[in-house]
């Protein structure tokens, strides 16, 4: 799910409340995974075509979710970093790395 609403700037801001990936500045909003709380390749395929130098997987608030031994593999094979953290975190991490100019996507779990 996703709401629009104006911020202080009266600029528009999209809210989600739903899981979302980010790939190339593009949000894939309600992301669902095969196993809930485990992250495998399957679940990033589109991520993984696109080739970022970093992926960063927002683990949840209380940081829950995981990455699979599997994709953590995958990601190293390719030279992808893989930085997961508790989302709150994991957006710090996601907004930082981008204002860097470095390609990076995303995975954000935000139902929990």
């Amino acid at each position: 799910m996703k709401s629009t609403r104006l911020a202080g700037s009266l600029s528009p801001v999209t809210v989600y409340s739903a899981d979302l990936k980010i790939i190339n500045n593009r949000v894939v909003a309600d992301w669902w995974r095969k196993a809930g709380h485990v992250v495998d390749v399957d679940d990033v395929a589109d991520i993984l075509a696109a080739q970022p130098k970093y992926l960063v997987i927002g683990k949840g608030k209380p940081g829950l979710m995981r990455v699979s031994g599997e994709l953590a593999a995958e990601l190293q094979g390719r030279g992808i970093e893989l930085l997961a953290e508790p989302t709150a975190g994991a957006v710090e991490t996601f907004n930082r790395l981008v204002a860097a100019g470095y390609q990076v996507a995303a995975g954000f779990h935000l139902t929990c």
